[in-house]
């Protein structure tokens, strides 16, 4: 299944949701996997971001409808990344060019 990488931004009152009920990240976790993506790792940062989830889904359309779903929400922001395994990508880069040089 294809990788994708969430950057989460909490608004505040995303924030005094988690303060009050710091399960709610495991909630969030269940609501991805019902929506058909596997989390893969879920990190808390520090800096722009307030969290970083990768998961698996089977295509962008269901990535789109899970963005949607858990934004609509208004206690987050999400930025959603494509990802591609650097295995993966190193094998592109052996196959033939489609640029003429």
């Amino acid at each position: 299944m294809p990788t994708f990488v969430l950057l989460n931004k909490l608004t505040p009152a995303g924030f005094e949701t988690l303060h009050q009920n710091p399960d709610r990240l495991d909630a969030v976790q269940t609501e991805i996997e019902k929506l058909g993506c596997k989390v893969i790792a879920q990190y808390a940062l520090l800096g722009e971001y307030d969290f970083l989830t990768i998961i698996e889904a089977p295509d962008n359309e269901t990535v789109a409808h899970m963005s949607v779903d858990l934004s609509s929400r208004g206690t987050s922001t999400r930025v959603t990344i494509p990802a591609i395994s650097a295995e993966a990508f190193k094998a592109s880069l052996k196959g033939p060019t489609h640029l003429a040089r």
